[in-house]
């Protein structure tokens, strides 16, 4: 059976000891810092349930959840197998605003969009995807927050960002007198000096706020040691099954909760929209 973002949620609440240390010298009674130095790594094995798992056999448990593990500067980092596309994003104060480079805010992956490698576009037969935002505040190897957010929760549609950046391309073929190349990025400027071996790359570089004050408007986590805040659309939540609502819901107590909320929608914020917020503090 597949994973989804509850099994990741209670694999976390699990975790026993108060600390979330990376790195092989950190010192932590959990020992988070034997599954792997990077935040992403540590995603993975939350999904796999993975985290004491010894390194030489983990690739295969992996292997059996995910369809497909991301390119460098290329979303989505993971996609869960028939389910689920995954963005790692690690910064290191709570609210920082969040580097997308190239990427604009997603609040789905489609199949067709030109930003993703062929591979991630064979890995399965798709054509849309929900798109989970995974953002963890970490510092001196120590994990301070973590937020799992879905896209349709977070971002516009594709058309609001696309239609910014054609304006800018379209803009540069307007121009007339330049020599432009195809390119993904917003455009390329081919023979720019008089010995016409000059060009020049015109880069998108995205950003969006940090959840915690996208979201500062309802009741969310917080703690000085960690905390975890997940929010998720109502159709979303029950869509999971019904085993691990359970599991997660039995799991409620003064440090772990399950809240109806409603959160601004992304395309109109004029509209609310009801939705599960997750919360855990240490």
């Amino acid at each position: 059976m597949t994973t989804n973002l509850l099994k990741a949620i209670k694999n976390l609440h699990d975790i026993k000891g108060a600390a979330l240390l990376f790195g092989k010298g950190g010192a932590s009674r959990n020992r988070v810092n034997s599954v792997g130095e990077s935040l992403e790594e540590f995603v993975k094995d939350l999904f796999c349930n993975s985290l004491t798992e010894a390194e030489e056999s983990k690739y295969k448990t992996h292997s059996k959840h995910f369809s497909y593990l991301g390119a460098k500067n290329s979303p989505p980092d993971i996609i869960l197998r028939n389910s689920d596309a995954i963005e790692v994003k690690k910064i290191e104060s709570l609210n920082a605003s969040i580097a997308l480079n190239s990427s604009y805010p997603k609040d789905k992956l489609y199949a067709d969009s030109t930003l993703i490698q062929d591979d991630c576009r064979k890995c399965e037969d798709w054509d849309v995807k929900d798109f989970l935002y995974v953002v963890g505040v970490v510092k001196n190897n120590k994990l301070l927050s973590l937020w799992f957010v879905y896209g349709d929760c977070y971002a516009a549609s594709k058309h609001t960002y696309e239609r910014i950046s054609n304006k800018i391309s379209n803009g540069l073929s307007e121009l007339g007198d330049i020599e432009l190349s195809e390119t993904n990025e917003l455009g390329r400027v081919n023979q720019v000096d008089p010995l016409k071996i000059t060009h020049l790359r015109i880069r998108g570089m995205w950003g969006i706020e940090n959840p915690n004050k996208v979201f500062s408007y309802i009741s969310l986590a917080k703690s000085d040691n960690f905390f975890m805040n997940a929010l998720i659309l109502d159709e979303k939540y029950n869509s999971f099954p019904e085993v691990d609502r359970s599991e997660l819901e039995k799991l409620q107590d003064g440090s772990f909760k399950i809240q109806n909320v409603e959160i601004k929608s992304p395309k109109n914020p004029a509209n609310l929209l009801n939705a599960k917020l997750i919360s855990l503090v240490r």
